[in-house]
């Protein structure tokens, strides 16, 4: 039983008080590694920026585009071998200019992520993560403290303070962390976090008959904002209609991760009594955006450039393409036009904004569209990518839904894919899903839509007596 396993395990089998103890030690060192005495100053300078002209944003990209891809060339092994290789095939386009660098694509850096951290850093020194996104391929990746820092700060300028709130505000979260197991029936389905304010729900016990547990939760904490999957914001805001509490009134409520229909916004705005937002970004730390009180997804040309693509040209803005994105906060592990995985839109005019801000906008993203899964206790389960997220040996994995016993799993083994691999994933599977069967289908590729994508989630359910829908 690998660490991380172990930990889970002695965590799930602790009293409460003990639960929260340890939870908020965690959540303390999280505190201490996102936030600083730079904060308020980083904060600051985030919101003044807002207001730049189009010239100033535009030659402070480019002094910084320049600053990163300088690096990348030179000091980052992955593509300095590339610039070499070209060389020796004489090849003299300039590493200066971005078009001159090739698309990445997610396998070489799933394959060897070590190879895109510049020579200068030391990968113990720095932040891990790792994420499956909405491609169920897995990743590591590594941020420098100084980066972690940095993001935090526009972080809290756009995420927080645009909608009267802030990192010392108590919050609720819906995650995708097994905060409690799953076949739990009994709450506490949720943890407090002292470190960072933080009621963590657990994403995996959203049954009609739980969730009047959550909402007493939250009134008990005194939670003022909420975040979460889209699928669960909803799940709680039908209950508290249904129930007609009006005892639930928070600041602003963030989905993420998932798109937000008009039907799941007006549901979560009127349960809550506070505006639904937006917010976009993904743990490569290649592009980010949050919509403003106005409507607006605005990105954070802090964060990186981007590009929309058809293939390998570059399409108008209003046709949407693949979002391909160049670090420029991240410059310790800079991803240059790397290809995110999901699709998206660029204005086709960039009209300025109610709001004033000068933020370019994000005119839609497609790609985040996974199915829910049932359990047999009517659960509704909106994510499961933290299923694929660690050192899981596999290149891509599609997760299907047979029924509410059966669960099948299409995968692409990788090197070291073993019998201990296997426990492990059917593991996961069955501490958010139950005692469900799970079927392991090893495959040379995904099957692609026609969009040459897939889907990480599919349910193929059509019509399950007794299930209360979301």
């Amino acid at each position: 039983m690998a660490l991380v396993e172990k930990l889970l395990w002695l965590y799930h089998r602790l009293p409460y008080p003990l639960k929260v103890l340890a939870a908020s030690f965690q959540g303390y060192g999280l505190q201490r590694r996102r936030y600083g005495a730079a904060t308020e100053r980083l904060v600051k300078e985030a919101l003044e920026r807002e207001s730049w002209t189009a010239a100033q944003w535009q030659a402070w990209q480019g002094e910084r585009l320049a600053r990163v891809l300088s690096r990348a060339a030179t000091k980052v092994p992955y593509y300095r071998e590339q610039w070499a290789q070209r060389r020796r095939q004489g090849d003299r386009a300039s590493w200066e200019y971005l078009e001159n660098w090739p698309i990445l694509e997610k396998e070489p850096l799933r394959t060897n992520p070590q190879a895109f951290v510049a020579e200068d850093c030391h990968t113990k020194r720095m932040i891990p993560y790792h994420t499956s996104g909405t491609s169920g391929k897995p990743l590591t990746l590594w941020r420098s403290h100084a980066t972690e820092k940095a993001y935090y700060a526009l972080f809290e300028a756009r995420n927080h303070r645009w909608h009267g709130v802030t990192f010392r505000d108590r919050w609720g979260i819906l995650g995708g962390q097994l905060v409690t197991p799953a076949w739990r029936r009994q709450p506490p389905f949720w943890v407090w976090n002292f470190g960072l304010h933080q009621l963590y729900m657990s994403s995996y016990h959203l049954a009609p008959d739980l969730i009047p547990y959550y909402l007493d939760a939250m009134v008990r904490y005194r939670v003022k904002y909420l975040w979460g999957y889209t699928s669960a914001l909803y799940a709680l805001a039908l209950e508290i209609l249904h129930l007609k509490r009006q005892d639930l009134q928070m600041t602003v409520a963030i989905t993420n991760a998932e798109p937000v229909f008009d039907y799941q916004r007006r549901a979560i705005a009127e349960a809550f009594q506070c505006p639904v937002r937006e917010n976009y970004g993904i743990t490569e730390l290649v592009i980010a955006a949050m919509e403003c009180p106005h409507g607006t997804l605005h990105l954070w040309p802090e964060v990186g450039f981007v590009e929309v693509i058809d293939g390998q040209q570059p399409v108008p803005p209003g046709v949407t393409g693949d979002l391909v994105c160049t670090s420029l906060l991240n410059i310790d592990m800079p991803l240059i036009r790397y290809r995110v995985g999901d699709r998206g839109t660029l204005p086709e005019q960039d009209t300025p904004c109610a709001c004033g801000r000068t933020l370019h906008a994000l005119a839609g993203v497609e790609g985040r569209f996974d199915d829910a899964l049932f359990t047999m206790d009517g659960r509704l389960i909106g994510r499961l990518d933290p299923v694929f997220k660690g050192n899981l040996p596999i290149r891509e994995a599609q997760i299907i839904q047979e029924s509410l016993t059966e669960i099948r799993v299409k995968y692409v083994p990788a090197t070291g894919f073993d019998s201990e691999a296997e426990r492990s994933l059917i593991e996961e599977l069955r501490a958010r899903l139950g005692m469900v069967e799970v079927v392991l289908e090893p495959v040379q590729d995904v099957p692609r839509g026609p969009n040459g994508k897939f889907k990480a989630v599919i349910n193929n359910i059509l019509l399950l007596k007794g299930i209360r829908t979301v």
